[in-house]
């Protein structure tokens, strides 16, 4: 090395860790180890960097992404069909929220469980038997000729929605090794993530408006054909867990517990939660999750083993879906009332409306993957992500019954769309990131578990909050029987009490995620700058402290 003032050259050793048999994590190595003698054979194994890659990645990506846009876009796309398939179907506005609900339970109850699974049975067989399965379900309830056909296929597509879901994002994290284009297929990923529940809101209106309420169900089967051909064509054979079991009494014990958990939210939603079976449930789910948490560190086989939750950087992820879950929800539920009860938009136009948070969320979440996570970390996304969320529930408190749509809702939808895209850039690399290929499916699965325990605490909350809001505006007011017009202006109180009430939320997230995830880039740890406990890659330790000896690791020496 010429021009240097040092005398001789200088040999910097960086260790490595690479799973065997597949080489995609790095886990980080304690300075004060050690370090193994280069042999020949570490100095000719290549990292997990210069494995080659599949050359038709960015096809399974493609495949990956109509697969998450379909399920993403089932989580909003019935909400503006729910009208007029109840006047079709003529079941009663009491039973409404079951078609909703039964998609949640099913969905919500079983993450965990089909996260193992991909993992145990290998990830292209979930993911296609999710693929068909959904496709199968959504042409039942599309062809429903009675109420309890529609509310069992809502539930039969949950099912194989939890099957699919962790199975295409572990997909994700095993197809792509490379770390600049892994951000950029996990900046597509936060983008359909993101933007897919907006999105589902204009397919809905659209569909609804100009066709059928049906077709909000059909549309499944044309995404999910696509798919199942594509995977089945491209996407190579996918290895399972090595030894691995299935934890038989985890599975009883957190489906049962989220099964609970999301009953009794949406309980609360539609009674109230002063009710047993409210209370109940709720009881019964935290009774249940918390022995599940128990046994997961006592059992051999664990369905969710603690080394993927116990990483600071992981964890963060998760709450941070949770927290933004709870509050995204409701943004869409209340801003969709006020559009359509309020404004009186009709379907297709509160879709269009949408459109800037659509846009912008994508946006920025390709942005975040790409060009700030490598350089920041996850930790700013977050906070600023949040804070920016919050700042948008704010400028929503200013709504009135003859609000324009440019000047009261353009700017808090582009603002939200810009935070979304911030939060939803970081939670799937974050919440991955350090994980070895077979704990790939569970830990996807968790991420999909904090969005959906999320949304569900989030709708049950803030629809008890507008109501209880309203109620005691019109009560406080009311001279003898209220007017139409105090009633709107009621309405419009509980909707800006929530938008407040989803602002602290935001807050709260930005708390959370300062404190518990770790400051700087995620590859910290790999380079020094961590404290040791990076894990594959350097966040968690996946690889490197698992334990099996089915993950051996090499330590390569690189000499500059």
């Amino acid at each position: 090395m010429s021009g240097g003032t040092h005398p001789g050259p200088r040999f910097l050793l960086k260790e490595m860790i690479v799973a065997a048999p597949n080489a995609d994590a790095v886990a980080g190595h304690d300075p004060g180890t050690p370090a193994a003698p280069a042999t020949p054979a570490t100095r000719a194994t290549p990292a997990a960097s210069d494995a080659p890659s599949d050359p038709r990645r960015w096809l399974i990506l493609a495949v990956i992404g109509i697969a998450q846009l379909m399920v993403v876009l089932d989580l909003t796309v019935m909400n503006l069909a729910l009208p007029s398939a109840q006047r079709s179907l003529k079941f009663d506005a009491a039973d409404r929220q079951w078609v909703v609900t039964a998609y949640a339970l099913s969905f919500g109850g079983l993450l965990l469980f089909c996260g193992r699974l991909a993992d145990l049975v290998g990830r292209k067989t979930t993911f296609l038997t999710g693929l068909v399965g959904f496709a199968a379900a959504s042409a039942v309830g599309g062809a429903a000729v009675n109420f309890t056909m529609l509310v069992s296929a809502r539930a039969a597509q949950g099912v194989f929605g939890a099957l699919l879901a962790p199975s295409a994002l572990s997909l994700l994290t095993t197809t792509f090794q490379d770390p600049k284009e892994r951000a950029k297929a996990f900046g597509v990923y936060g983008a359909v993530a993101a933007a897919g529940g907006g999105l589902g809101l204009l397919v809905g209106g659209a569909l609804t408006s100009s066709l059928s309420w049906r077709w909000c169900m059909y549309i499944n089967v044309l995404f999910a054909g696509a798919a199942v051909v594509g995977g089945a064509l491209l996407v190579g054979r996918q290895d399972k867990a090595p030894r691995g079991r299935l934890d038989v009494p985890g599975v009883l014990m957190v489906s049962g517990g989220m099964f609970c958990v999301v009953y009794g939210f949406a309980n609360a939603a539609s009674h109230s939660w002063g009710t047993p079976s409210t209370w109940g449930l709720l009881a019964a789910g935290a009774v249940l999750l918390t022995l599940f948490a128990f046994w997961q560190s006592r059992t051999a086989h664990p369905l969710l083993p603690p080394r993927v939750v116990l990483d600071r950087n992981r964890a963060g992820a998760y709450l941070t879906v949770l927290i933004s879950g709870a509050a995204t929800f409701g943004v869409f539920l209340f801003l969709v009332y006020y559009m359509q009860v309020t404004l009186g938009y009709s379907a297709l136009r509160s879709g269009v409306a949408m459109l800037p948070l659509v846009a912008c969320s994508g946006v920025m979440a390709n942005v975040g993957n790409i060009k700030l996570l490598p350089r920041v970390g996850p930790r700013p996304m977050v906070v600023a992500g949040m804070l920016v969320n919050a700042g948008a529930m704010a400028w929503l408190t200013r709504i009135d019954g003859q609000s324009g749509y440019a000047a009261a809702l353009l700017g808090p939808l582009m603002m939200a769309g810009v935070g979304m895209g911030l939060i939803f850039g970081m939670v799937a690399a974050t919440g991955t990131f350090g994980v070895g290929p077979r704990d790939a499916g569970v830990a996807s699965a968790s991420i999909n578990t904090g969005q959906q325990l999320g949304g569900s605490i989030g709708t049950a909350l803030l629809n008890t909050i507008a109501a209880t809001a309203s109620a005691h505006y019109v009560a406080g007011r009311a001279q003898g029987r209220p007017s139409a017009a105090l009633l709107q202006a009621g309405a419009i109180h509980g909707y800006t009490t929530v938008f407040w009430w989803c602002g602290g939320i935001f807050v709260l997230g930005a708390v959370v995620g300062g404190v518990l995830l770790r400051g700087g880039p995620l590859g910290a740890a790999v380079r020094g700058e961590g404290s040791g406990s990076g894990g594959a890659g350097g966040s968690g330790g996946s690889a490197g402290e698992s334990g099996d000896p089915g993950e051996s690791g090499v330590r390569l020496a690189v000499v500059r």
